[in-house]
């Protein structure tokens, strides 16, 4: 057994946006490496399929992080937390120009005071952790996302003061870059493929990352015991070029 295996086995892991995608991804591999998992998302539907899919003694309920009294229920409900991992959030992207102010407020308030909302509920084990998830364009910001760009500083920021004010819990931030997941489905194949490869196309690993990648760094975050305030990227080289 690997040390990623001995440090989450018999653990509980709770996992916001675990029904698709990234959060998806660790929850399988929290599972797999024999934690006791919780995944939380707004459909009911997805909950129970990745429930399913997970298997005993993995739960699941739903849970929205744009709802105080949603969240304060969830988290009533999950009892003491080892590692909270929060990649589930919804951004709206366009220039400045044309996002509107309700738009980039919402956007804000899933992504930044959404994960706020849920470490606050959150009744943490001392010798736990908690995940963040921001993004590279916090330090590469590019024409047409500047309410992105902000969000994810502020993530990394309040990662940081986290890190420093709830200790011993750890507290890191992860920053992914362009990753293929159903977020993408919406655009035509030939599109997608198009639209990925001009995102990633001169990165060192010039290619979108998987869900299974970014999940393997976010469980050596939660198992590492020397990490905190720390933001870690994952982007295939984007802060590179």
């Amino acid at each position: 057994m690997n040390a990623k295996m001995e440090g989450l086995s018999g653990k509980h892991v709770v996992v916001i946006g675990g029904t698709s995608g990234i959060g998806r991804a660790i929850a399988r591999q929290a599972a797999v490496a024999g934690a006791r998992v919780t995944v939380g998302s707004r459909n009911q539907k997805r909950v129970s399929d990745t429930v399913a899919l997970l298997g005993s003694p993995a739960q699941g309920r739903t849970v929205d992080v744009n709802d105080g009294e949603s969240v304060r229920t969830f988290f009533q409900a999950a009892g003491s937390v080892d590692h909270l991992v929060l990649p589930g959030n919804e951004v709206k992207i366009a220039p400045f120009g044309k996002l509107s102010i309700a738009d980039a407020q919402a956007s804000m308030m899933s992504k930044f005071w959404g994960q706020y909302t849920a470490i606050k509920a959150a009744r943490m084990a001392p010798s736990g952790s908690i995940v963040l998830f921001s993004g590279v364009a916090s330090r590469k910001p590019g024409a047409g996302a500047p309410t992105l760009t902000a969000i994810n500083a502020a993530v990394e920021g309040l990662g940081r003061a986290l890190a420093v004010e709830l200790a011993p819990v750890r507290v890191n931030v992860m920053a992914p870059g362009i990753v293929e997941t159903e977020l993408w489905d919406g655009l035509p194949e030939t599109t997608r493929e198009a639209t990925l490869k001009q995102f990633t196309g001169r990165q060192p690993v010039s290619r979108p990352g998987r869900p299974e990648e970014i999940a393997a760094v976010v469980l050596t975050m939660m198992t590492s015991g020397f990490m905190t305030g720390a933001v870690i990227d994952v982007d295939g080289g984007a802060l590179l070029v």
